[in-house]
């Protein structure tokens, strides 16, 4: 057992930052800019801003003050919550850590890509080759049969992903603090740079006027309200146990309430960007209407045709192919070290175990079930478990924590501790209470259920138009999913045993205190 004393942040711009890194990630610059194309542009924006307003930012700050208040992670601090919701933690980071899976091989992907820039030098104006790059690389079947054979662009780019993962977070909030003082500025100089260049070429305001201009007639439908709202969990890092456990490791004088509006709208800001590079790029070079809500197909086969069309000179083009990808990488590193960082710090606070070591054993194990993803069906497989981990278990999550506080306990009180330091700004009551209360679960619940109608609609099956079997879907859907609900009681069975041999595990309790 550890007693290795708690890690903090050195500084609030350390939290701010690393907060900042984990919710801007590769959701940003590819899912974003590809929502807004399908729904009507400036009409998306406004969506996403309104749900950011409504739901977002309460929830991210209801998860940031529960991790300060409780000093643990998630499912801790759940725990100190109500004594029997501890599971809902437990969710949250399972399904985090299967996350932090196949994420990394994404990330592994846009390292590929990024040293693999050289070769858009020799494609000028060969956009078949161009967007068949990736698809090279990673020699995938399109199906998910294809064990026999193992990508080793892929499983070198694996390795160097997870030993940054590592070294960005092997000392926790020490490491983190250093490392996020580069990775949230680099994204945004190579972000402007794109836009700079983007701004620059013929009919780049087509793309922007597309991009901003709304089609109010798009916000009539039901699809647009649940791709924001759906974008907005998922881009703030929030039911992922991530908040939770950066919140735990903040000072007693931080102020919540404006750290929160300050993520919550740089995130935002950097979605924009992103989208102005994408809207313009698209547009210069004539792909515009090639755009699609598919990140990976944007990132890997319709963005490289952008980039042989950008100028005539091939070493140009290579290099802001370098740009593009290197860009994305300071992107994925942050995002995926959070998720990681969510975990360990869970698993360190309840067996009270040394978190560099937590940390260590948590990127092993994720690498090595991470190898599933580099064979020939890796991308099918990769395909389903993230619909399955977005679509179901992280809104299912999302669901338990707002019925948890809203319902089962007194939002009011986690609303003081949102407001506990600031004078400045104060999260209206209201505006809480409501939130966290009513339209979180409700428009959760909605997501839900459409999702789920959805799936029932195609028997069961997502991706059958992709050939994607029922097995498959019940092996990388149903099963893993059943896992992470069941994780909280199995880790009950654990902590039940060790306590016969004399483990005694911490008593949390959510302890009112007066101002």
């Amino acid at each position: 057992m550890s007693n290795e004393k708690r890690g903090s942040w050195g500084s609030r711009s350390q939290f701010i930052l690393a907060s900042i890194g984990s919710a801007v990630g590769l959701g940003n610059a590819w899912r974003f800019p590809g929502l807004a194309a399908k729904h009507g542009g400036g009409a998306f924006l406004l969506a996403y801003l309104l749900a950011m307003l409504a739901i977002g930012i309460p929830f991210l700050m209801m998860e940031i003050s529960i991790g300060r208040k409780m000093h643990c992670g998630a499912p801790g601090a759940l725990e100190g919550i109500r004594k029997k919701t501890e599971p809902i933690g437990w969710f949250a980071v399972s399904n985090a850590f299967v996350i932090s899976v196949y994420y990394a091989v994404v990330f592994a992907w846009v390292i590929m890509m990024t040293f693999a820039s050289f070769n858009f030098a020799n494609l000028t104006g060969n956009t078949e080759k161009a967007s068949g790059i990736w698809a090279g690389l990673i020699k995938t079947t399109g199906t998910t049969s294809g064990y026999g054979t193992i990508s080793l662009p892929v499983l070198g780019c694996l390795v160097i992903a997870w030993v940054l993962i590592y070294a960005c977070i092997r000392n926790g909030t020490g490491t983190v603090g250093k490392v996020v003082k580069y990775t949230v500025f680099l994204p945004i100089l190579c972000l402007v740079i794109l836009a700079v260049k983007g701004i620059l070429m013929p009919n780049a305001l087509d793309g922007i006027a597309k991009f901003f201009i709304p089609d109010f007639s798009s916000l009539g439908s039901a699809d647009l309200w649940i791709d924001a709202i759906g974008q907005v969990f998922y881009s703030l890092s929030i039911m992922m146990a991530i908040m939770v456990a950066y919140g735990s490791f903040l000072s007693e004088d931080a102020n919540i309430a404006k750290d929160s509006m300050i993520i919550a709208f740089s995130d935002f800001a950097i979605s924009i960007l992103s989208g102005i590079v994408l809207f313009t790029t698209m547009s210069g070079t004539g792909q515009l209407n090639n755009m699609t809500d598919s990140g990976i197909g944007t990132a890997f086969i319709v963005y490289p045709q952008s980039i042989v069309l950008l100028t005539n000179n091939g070493v140009a083009n290579a290099i802001f192919a370098f740009v593009f990808y290197f860009c994305l990488c300071t992107l994925a590193i942050d995002s995926a070290f959070s998720i990681i960082e969510g975990v360990s710090t869970a698993l360190s606070d309840k067996f009270k175990l040394s978190h560099k070591k937590t940390t260590l054993y948590c990127c092993i194990v994720a690498s090595i079930l991470s190898l599933w993803f580099t064979t020939g069906g890796g991308l099918a497989w990769l395909d389903i478990v993230d619909h399955w981990c977005n679509s179901y278990s992280l809104i299912l999550v999302g669901i338990l924590e707002a019925v948890t506080i809203g319902w089962l306990f007194n939002p009011l009180k986690v609303l003081k501790e949102v407001n506990r330091n600031t004078d400045s700004f104060k999260m209206s009551a209201w505006w809480f209470v409501i939130s966290i209360k009513i339209l979180s679960p409700l428009s959760l619940t909605c997501f839900f259920i459409w999702n789920l109608v959805s799936l029932i609609k195609t028997g069961g099956i997502y991706g059958a138009e992709s050939s994607y079997s029922l097995s498959s879907n019940i092996i990388g859907g149903w099963l893993i999913m059943a896992l992470c609900i069941i994780s909280g009681f199995i880790v009950k069975l654990i902590e039940k045993s060790l306590v016969k041999k004399g483990y005694t595990p911490d008593e949390n309790a959510w302890e009112d205190t007066e101002e």
